[in-house]
């Protein structure tokens, strides 16, 4: 049953958002790409899945505050040119907070999931998720290529 469904799942999220008008979002793509990637990588069963998801979008979430909020309002500050020494150190106090904010939602991930996936799974899903990265960059990368081949006189 569980070889029936995680292929059936692949492909209903894969083909579900490849089947989408190309008004939809881009990220809600790529997400629903990435969670029938992650699914099968770590063999999730429906039970798991139920109770992992909810966990991991937390994460993402907070992820995803952290980069758009803190993240980008640091970078403003970083490009400046010519920073004193009090601005330079206080970006610096505020990039290590926001590593630590990072890091500690990475604990708090590796400590929710482990009620609900075994440590094995939780290690998975870190090469998991570097190897769905990696994708996402091979296939922006060949996408750029055609679009400058396709543009070049």
């Amino acid at each position: 049953m569980k070889r029936i469904i995680t292929p059936l799942l692949l492909f209903v999220l894969c083909f579900s958002s490849f089947a989408q008008s190309r008004g939809k979002d881009w990220r809600q793509q790529i997400k629903a790409q990435k969670i029938a990637f992650i699914t099968e990588e770590l063999s999730l069963t429906p039970k798991e899945a139920q109770e992992f998801w909810p966990i991991y979008n937390t994460f993402e979430d907070k992820i995803n505050q952290i980069r758009y909020n803190d993240e980008r309002a640091l970078r403003g500050v970083m490009r400046k040119d010519n920073l004193t020494e009090k601005e330079a150190q206080d970006a610096l106090n505020k990039y290590l907070a926001i590593e630590d904010k990072k890091h500690n939602a990475k604990q708090q991930l590796i400590k929710d999931l482990g009620n609900v996936i075994p440590p094995q799974k939780i290690i998975k899903l870190k090469i998991a998720e570097d190897a769905f990265n990696r994708k996402l960059m091979e296939s922006y990368r060949k996408r750029r290529e055609q679009r400058m081949k396709k543009n070049r006189p």
